[in-house]
């Protein structure tokens, strides 16, 4: 197996689409078996006996994650959106979860944004804000309101993520997290999705689709500015920028000076 592919934040999209149009040229199916098994043996041996559940977003490795569950026997699933999602790609969500999947509504709107403006496109601690409030509150309300033993994550050490010893993270509050997929390559994703010919929700195919990944449209990264990430929604979906224009000024003035 070859690695050429570097974080997604710092990697270009182009090379991420030119690596999986020839991922079979750098992960033969032999060597995703391989990873497969293993996968799913250790996911096995860490939720023997225990209450648990995985947790989906869409993205590309939480649909991987599904698969590894799946083979490993484990159905139950959470997934949790806000009112601040691409409408394209939420309904897609909707269409695909796994069977049987809790969904976890988190009461992030418009409204909301108006009164957080900082956090519209932001940089630094303001983006990792919008992973607390969303995905890791998510997984912390779900841990406990169902009384898991640990919930299932797709985090991997190749996108930054602290995955914790052998792929489980215990934290303070007692919640703990396994991730079964922490070792996993880019290539190695990309060759499951190729190989089991799984479909990709629609954000992928667009710009900086896969450097971007799956996320609310307000915590779009590496915009530049925040005129330029109005640009980049308005690009996918112009409706998005038209009714947030009724509540947000920078929006308002985007579409002012766009005519």
């Amino acid at each position: 197996m070859k690695r050429v592919l570097g974080r997604k934040q710092t990697s270009n999209n182009e090379k991420w689409l030119e690596v999986f149009k020839h991922i079979d040229e750098l992960v033969t199916k032999e060597e995703l078996d391989i990873a497969v098994a293993t996968a799913v043996q250790k996911l096995k041996k860490a939720t023997d006996g225990k209450d648990v559940a995985f947790a989906w977003s869409g993205g590309k490795d939480s649909i991987v994650l599904s698969k590894i569950c799946e083979l490993a026997g484990i159905n139950r699933s959470m997934f949790a959106y806000t009112d601040l999602e691409y409408p394209a790609f939420l309904d897609w969500c909707l269409q695909n979860k796994p069977d049987g999947c809790d969904t976890i509504h988190i009461p992030l709107n418009l409204e909301w944004l108006a009164k957080h403006e900082d956090m519209i496109f932001p940089k630094g601690k303001n983006l990792n804000r919008w992973y607390q409030i969303v995905q890791r509150a998510a997984f912390t309300k779900y841990f406990f309101d169902n009384k898991l033993d640990l919930i299932i994550v797709g985090h991997r050490k190749a996108d930054g993520n602290i995955v914790g010893p052998d792929g489980t993270l215990r934290k303070g509050s007692g919640e703990i997290r396994y991730s079964p997929l922490a070792d996993w390559s880019h290539e190695l994703v990309l060759a499951f999705i190729h190989y089991y010919n799984i479909e990709l929700p629609p954000i992928y195919g667009w710009k900086n689709g896969f450097r971007r990944g799956t996320h609310p449209w307000p915590s779009r990264m590496y915009t530049g500015s925040v005129e330029n990430g109005w640009k980049e929604v308005y690009d996918i979906d112009p409706s998005i920028v038209q009714k947030a224009a009724k509540k947000i000024e920078s929006a308002s003035h985007f579409l002012e000076e766009r005519g």
